[in-house]
């Protein structure tokens, strides 16, 4: 049986002739339901995984040479990035009514995010040459990670070299 709504269509109208012709609840418009649903749900889906995906930091070809505008950088762009969407949900409750669970979501990976970061945040040596050069090549693997050469990057500016992975001392 087709799962594509492209496919549902497509058979659906050999066998009827034109779509709009349907009755409202015959087996082949529920098909047609069900298929448009489940396109939709794949493409939120995939346009979540699109925005998990996302670069963290802009790499530039040049080494960053100053820490604070590393967190500059990371506190304007990384830890803001939900700011508009909390706002906005904030701004459309009601008065006396409670926060909703995408809010709290926010509220709360906001909080976690800023709280690592005053403790220190994991991040490639973005001062290193050829880290910077490395992470232009990357090809997204896993695998490739343990070449790189990392920093703990606290939020009063200090920095100490770390590993990969994370052991928990570093």
């Amino acid at each position: 049986m087709p799962k594509n709504l492209a496919k549902v269509q497509k058979k659906i109208a050999k066998k009827k002739g034109n779509v709009s012709s349907l009755h409202e609840n015959s087996r082949d418009a529920k098909r047609l339901r069900r298929a448009g649903a489940r396109s939709e749900k794949l493409e939120k889906v995939a346009a979540a995984r699109g925005r998990a995906t996302q670069p963290l930091l802009p790499f530039s070809s040049t080494p960053i040479k100053r820490t604070d505008c590393l967190n500059y950088l990371f506190t304007s762009s990384y830890l803001a990035r939900d700011f508009t969407e909390l706002s906005t949900l904030q701004a459309s409750r009601r008065p006396g009514r409670p926060t909703s669970t995408r809010e709290d979501t926010l509220k709360q990976q906001r909080d976690a995010e800023a709280k690592e970061y005053v403790s220190g945040l994991w991040l490639p040596d973005m001062e290193d040459p050829e880290t910077v050069e490395k992470l232009k090549d990357w090809s997204g693997e896993w695998m490739n990670l343990n070449t790189l050469r990392y920093v703990r990057v606290k939020q009063d500016g200090t920095r100490h070299a770390s590993s990969f992975p994370p052991k928990g001392q570093s």
